[in-house]
């Protein structure tokens, strides 16, 4: 059996001061990288301002958002950001979309998931296509003759869409180019992600595995391999409980999910951090040295994975961690690397 393309990708946090955006992803593009997302996480800086100024400092990288939500952004926003980044890259922007996590706490309900999804990506795609047939849901709607009023690179970027689910997967088997499980790097997703997108693709009359798997976890990468696992622990604790939950294949027991919780909810992730034990932190992060990170993404290409994302923070250091990506496990993976177009 052939492998399918593979790329490898960099997933940037909203942290930063200006400037570091464009610098990082400039590092990222001397290294070969594919693609460079940034995170739009609850009280991160918002990404279109990183994502401009990456699309500025870069020639070659695709670049998107993992991902809007259409709960605090309305498909207006949504698409007009959208054209600016694919209009100041020069078309090289990905249309990121998902539910999102955390919007209670700002106050924001989710209802009806699948149909705020399905509705803002034909919205977006309509008001691209700048032919004024306006668009009628149930959630949204655009009037007929409503067109953009500045030019569009393109009038359909390709969709990464943002899932776990049995129902959401299958939708984006039906809508999307690609599709991104965040927060793993757990290789036996990747087959329990082609069963779910499978429905999906056979009610759009797409071919069997035409939607691209995306896999993305929290990554540290370090020669110094204990000190890049000590972070990576302490990085996913935040996550474990978000993300443990949703996999299938993995159980945790409940009493360490619990005390990892409470931890984290009383600012303690250094200490919720040391009770991941190594074959759990395997599963949610690609930390150690790296031989040790190469290995862990060598797992999820012989699953057949399309696309790894490394995550934040890379590194010990964002600079270093890119470096050591770049310099150390690329290489290690460059058999598996094929040109790819969307």
């Amino acid at each position: 059996m052939s492998l399918p393309p593979v790329e490898f990708g960099l997933g940037i946090q909203g942290d930063k001061p200006a400037g570091e955006y464009g610098r990082l992803a400039s590092i990222a593009e001397r290294y070969d990288f594919d693609v460079v997302s940034v995170f739009s996480d609850l009280m991160f800086s918002p990404p279109i301002f990183p994502l401009l100024e990456m699309a500025a400092a870069t020639t070659r990288v695709r670049l998107g958002p993992a991902c809007w939500n259409p709960y605090s952004m309305h498909p207006y926003e949504i698409a007009g950001q959208l054209a600016a980044l694919d209009l100041a890259s020069h078309g090289r922007a990905y249309f990121g979309l998902a539910r999102g996590t955390w919007l209670g706490d700002v106050g924001l309900a989710q209802p009806a998931p699948l149909g705020y999804l399905s509705e803002v990506v034909e919205y977006v795609y309509r008001l691209l296509a700048a032919d004024g047939r306006g668009f009628e849901g149930k959630h949204f709607r655009l009037a007929p003759g409503v067109v953009p009023r500045f030019p569009i690179e393109r009038a359909r970027p390709p969709l990464l869409m943002g899932v776990w689910g049995p129902k959401a997967s299958a939708l984006a088997g039906s809508i999307a180019d690609e599709i991104k499980i965040g927060g793993t790097a757990n290789p036996a997703m990747v087959s329990v992600m082609r069963e779910r997108l499978a429905p999906g693709e056979l009610r759009a009359g797409r071919e069997p595995g035409a939607t691209r798997i995306v896999l993305g976890a929290v990554t540290v990468v370090d020669l110094d391999g204990p000190a890049a696992r000590s972070k990576a622990r302490r990085e996913v604790a935040m996550y474990l409980a978000v993300v443990a939950e949703l996999d299938p294949t993995v159980e945790i027991p409940t009493d360490l999910l619990d005390r990892v919780k409470a931890l984290v909810a009383d600012g303690d992730h250094d200490a919720a951090g040391r009770l991941i034990p190594d074959d759990l932190l395997d599963l949610f992060a690609f930390s150690g040295n790296p031989e040790q990170v190469a290995a862990q993404a060598q797992k999820l290409i012989d699953a057949g994975v399309h696309r790894i994302d490394f995550g934040t923070p890379q590194g010990l250091t964002d600079d270093r961690g890119i470096e050591v990506l770049g310099e150390h496990v690329l290489p290690l993976l460059a058999p598996a690397r094929r040109a790819v177009t969307l």
